[in-house]
C-alpha cells in the first residue's frame, strides 16, 4: 500500500464540531487501536497493517495536528486532548473495548487512557475498556527521555522561529540518527514522512505539539502509576539502539514495572514498526496468542 492509497482508503470524523480527523477502520474481530508517534502519523503502521487486519479490526487515527487531520494554529494541543479525541472517535464508532498498540507520543496518550480506566473503576463508572497493551519506543518516564537538539529548540521560548527550517533534509538527518545503523529509512520513506508532517502547513505548529514533553513531567506520577498498577497484560517491544528511548529506557522500565514483559531489539532504533516489521509482528502476535 502506498501513501496515496492509504489516504484514499481513510475516513474522517468531526472532532469538537469543527475539526476533521483522519482515521482508518478496517478488518474484523477484536478491536486493535493503534496510536502513532511524534512527528509522524497513522501511516507509521502500514508495514504491519495487512497481516494485523487479517486478524483484528484495526482503528488508527492521525491525532489532531498530525498527518491528514486538522492542524489549527490557534489550538491548545495536549496529551489530555488527544485522549479525548480517541475516546470521541471510539464513541463515534460505538466501540467500548479495545486492545492497544502504541508508539512514542501514542504511548503517552495510552498512559492517560489507562489512567482514566482506573479512575472509572474506582468510581464504578462505565467507559472505555482496555484489554491489553503493547508499547513501542516512547518517553514513558521523563527522567529517561533524551530529546534531540531539534526537539529542545522547538520547545524553547523561540521554538516558532525554528519551524520554517524543518525541511526534508533536516528530517532525513534526524531520522538517520534515531534509526538503527543497519535499518536506515529509505529516501521514499523520508519523502512520505515529510509529506505527512508538512501537509496543510503542519510543520508550523510543531512548537505547539512538542509541549507534550512538559506534560510528561507534569503528569509523571499519574502516568507512571497507570503502568505500575495496570491489571491488563502489557508488553514493551523496544528498539535498543534508539538514542531517545532505547535500552536506557528499558532498564528504567524494568526497575519500575512489576513483572516487566520486555522484548528488546538491540540493533533497531526508534521505529520498530518501520525498521523491523516482521520481528515486531512476530512478537506482537505471540503476546496476543
Amino acid at each position: 500500500m502506498d501513501l496515496k492509497t492509504w489516504k484514499k482508503n481513510g475516513q474522517y470524523f468531526t472532532y469538537k464540531g469543527e475539526h476533521p480527523v483522519f482515521f482508518q477502520d478496517e478488518g474484523n474481530g477484536e478491536v486493535l487501536l493503534l496510536l502513532h508517534g511524534f512527528p509522524t502519523a497513522s501511516w507509521d503502521w502500514h508495514k504491519i497493517w495487512t497481516p494485523l487486519r487479517d486478524r483484528y479490526r484495526l482503528i488508527a487515527a492521525d491525532f489532531i495536528g498530525f498527518g491528514y487531520s486538522a492542524k489549527p494554529f490557534a489550538y491548545a494541543y495536549s496529551i489530555l486532548d488527544q485522549a479525548d479525541l480517541i475516546e470521541a472517535l471510539l464513541q463515534h464508532l460505538r466501540i467500548d473495548t479495545v486492545h492497544v498498540l502504541a508508539h512514542d507520543y501514542g504511548d503517552t496518550v495510552l498512559q492517560e487512557l489507562l489512567a482514566r480506566t482506573q479512575d472509572r473503576k474506582k468510581k464504578g463508572a462505565q467507559g472505555l475498556k482496555i484489554e491489553s497493551v503493547v508499547l513501542l519506543n516512547g518517553g514513558l518516564f521523563p527522567e529517561t527521555h533524551r530529546p534531540r537538539p531539534i526537539q529542545k529548540a522547538l520547545i524553547s521560548p523561540v521554538g516558532l522561529l525554528f519551524t520554517p527550517f524543518l525541511n526534508k533534509q533536516k528530517l532525513k538527518k534526524n531520522f538517520h540518527e534515531i534509526f538503527g545503523e543497519a535499518t536506515p529509512p529509505s529516501d521514499q520513506e523520508i519523502a512520505e514522512f515529510y509529506d505527512l508532517l508538512s501537509f496543510d502547513r503542519g510543520k508550523y505548529i510543531f512548537h505547539k505539539l512538542i509541549r507534550y514533553m512538559q506534560e510528561r513531567k507534569q503528569y509523571r506520577e499519574r502516568w507512571v502509576n497507570a503502568l505500575q498498577t495496570a491489571e491488563q497484560p502489557i508488553r514493551l517491544i523496544n528498539g535498543g539502539a534508539d538514542p531517545i528511548s532505547g535500552k536506557h529506557m528499558v532498564e528504567r522500565y524494568q526497575e519500575l514495572i512489576p513483572m516487566a514483559d520486555v522484548v528488546l531489539f538491540d540493533d533497531i532504533g526508534h521505529y520498530p514498526q518501520t525498521e523491523a516489521p516482521d520481528r515486531l509482528l512476530k512478537h506482537y502476535l505471540e503476546f496476543r496468542d
